[in-house]
């Protein structure tokens, strides 16, 4: 098992409380000096260290351009302005609010219409949210007690009673799936993602036989996902869709997962699974 490279991933310290901490944490994050942050927030660097160690107080205006310069998730956001004496402004709802119900069934027409191929939405801990009917299928023979909710998704994948025994190239895509894991952990800082990549690296590599070649692909380009099912192995793509301009947390962190056949054969794989639903 490769070990984690935890000099690109946040040290574990109590989260920030005050303005100061918020702005000193995420600078150092995004990689800013104070200079280079005040250049392009359009203020002064002594006004920036003020605020940075609570000499002086920000401005909604200046807090809301400072987040935007830092590319800070909305959910910070929000922690940003109370800390700055504020209130929120980004609302987080469950989908089965009723004020999601167009976000919500907008979700579920692009899950149902990728079908016969599988699909399916999360939430920014890996949790599943929605899917299409393929994917229960799928997911069928995991221990029960990972298909209870809520079914985190990357720990059904990756677990010895999940899906890891019918992945073809485990090996290749539990590492595929963990830089996933790191990237978005040096991007929102998120402690339960830092435990759950080191919950996850703790499962034993049960690696069988080597993946499956993809005919005519250059390795690097696409990442396979090598699938045993009843009717034989399913070369599967994914791709990964967010929305593109959220104002409310729960859609900023949703992410939908549509697979896609890599082949004839698994195409026609899929059409048979489906069809007996």
């Amino acid at each position: 098992m490769r070990s984690m490279d935890t000099s690109a991933l946040p040290h574990r310290s109590a989260p920030p409380t005050s303005f100061g901490e918020h702005l000193r944490h995420w600078r150092q994050r995004r990689r800013f000096s104070q200079m280079d942050l005040a250049h392009v927030a359009e203020v002064s660097t002594r006004h920036l260290s003020c605020v940075e160690t609570g000499r002086a107080s920000p401005s909604r205006e200046m807090v809301l351009r400072l987040v935007e310069r830092l590319d800070v998730p909305l959910r910070e956001r929000n922690a940003w302005l109370v800390a700055a004496g504020f209130a929120p402004m980004y609302r987080a709802r469950t989908l089965d609010d009723p004020g999601m119900a167009s976000a919500r069934a907008a979700v579920q027409r692009i899950l149902e219409c990728h079908e016969p191929w599988p699909a399916l939405a999360m939430d920014r801990h890996w949790n599943l949210v929605m899917h299409n009917r393929l994917v229960p299928l799928l997911m069928a023979g995991a221990a029960p007690e990972l298909l209870q909710g809520p079914v985190n998704v990357l720990r059904l994948s990756l677990h010895p009673q999940g899906l890891a025994p019918r992945i073809a190239n485990l090996r290749q895509w539990r590492e595929h799936l963990f830089e996933r894991l790191r990237q978005q952990i040096r991007v929102t800082g998120d402690a339960v993602l830092v435990a759950l990549l080191d919950e996850l690296q703790g499962y034993p590599d049960a690696s069988g036989a080597a993946p499956v070649a993809l005919a005519g692909e250059h390795p690097g380009v696409l990442m396979p996902f090598q699938f045993h099912t009843g009717h034989g192995v399913l070369q599967l793509v994914s791709t990964t869709t967010v929305f593109g301009s959220p104002v409310d947390i729960t859609l900023q962190e949703l992410a939908l997962e549509t697979f896609f056949p890599a082949d004839d054969r698994s195409a026609g794989l899929l059409r048979t699974i489906a069809a007996q639903t």
